[in-house]
C-alpha cells in the first residue's frame, strides 16, 4: 500500500470517475481533474510536490489521475476544510508501512504515536478556534441584544411614544 491508498477518501466522500475522460480512459489530464474537485490544476501539482498523491504519467509524460488519486486528493481537500494544516497531513501520508504478522502492510507503533501526537496538537488548534468562534458568537448577540434595544426606541419614538418612558425601558433591559 502506497501513501494515495491510506489517503483514500471515506466511504461518505464524493470521488470523481475518473473513467469518463474520452482522452484518457485510464484517467483524467490535470486540468479536468481539477475541475471535478473544485480547485485549481497548481493546488493538485503542489500536493504532487509535497508527495501526498503520485498521479500516473501518460506516455506523452502528462499527469494522468485515476481513482485512487482522485480518492487521495479528496481526503486531503476534506480534511483541509475542517482545518487540518498541510503539515500534519502530510504527517500522515508519508509515514512508511511495513509489514504485519499476518502480511498486511500497517503504519508502525512508532508512527502511530507520531501520528497520535501530531492528531493531539490539531485537535488543540481545532478546540482553540472553536473557543475563538464562540467568544466571536457571544460579542455577536450582545450586539445584536443592543440593535434590538435601539429599533425598539425609535419605533417607540416613531409612535409617539413619551421619551422618558422609552428611556426608562431601555435602562430596565440593559440591566
Amino acid at each position: 500500500m502506497n501513501a494515495r491508498a491510506r489517503g483514500a477518501a471515506p466511504p461518505s466522500a464524493t470521488v470523481p470517475d475518473a473513467s469518463d475522460s474520452a482522452t484518457n480512459p485510464g484517467g483524467l489530464t490535470v486540468r479536468a481533474a481539477a475541475e471535478r474537485l473544485g480547485v485549481t490544476p497548481r493546488t493538485l501539482k503542489y500536493y504532487e510536490e509535497l508527495g501526498l498523491v503520485l498521479p500516473a504519467r501518460s506516455q506523452g509524460r502528462y499527469r494522468i489521475y485515476d481513482e485512487e488519486a482522485l480518492a487521495g486528493f479528496a481526503r486531503i481537500l476534506q480534511l483541509r476544510s475542517i482545518g487540518f494544516s498541510l503539515q500534519a497531513i502530510t504527517e500522515f501520508m508519508k509515514r512508511p508501512l511495513e509489514a504485519a504478522k499476518n502480511g498486511n502492510m500497517q503504519l508502525s507503533s512508532r508512527s502511530l504515536r507520531s501520528i497520535r501526537s501530531a492528531l493531539r496538537d490539531q485537535l488543540s488548534t481545532v478546540d482553540q478556534r472553536i473557543a475563538a468562534v464562540r467568544q466571536e458568537l457571544n460579542e455577536t448577540l450582545t450586539v445584536r441584544k443592543q440593535l434590538e434595544a435601539d429599533l425598539a426606541y425609535v419605533d417607540g419614538r416613531l409612535a409617539g411614544e413619551p421619551i422618558d418612558a422609552l428611556l426608562e425601558q431601555r435602562r430596565k433591559d440593559s440591566k
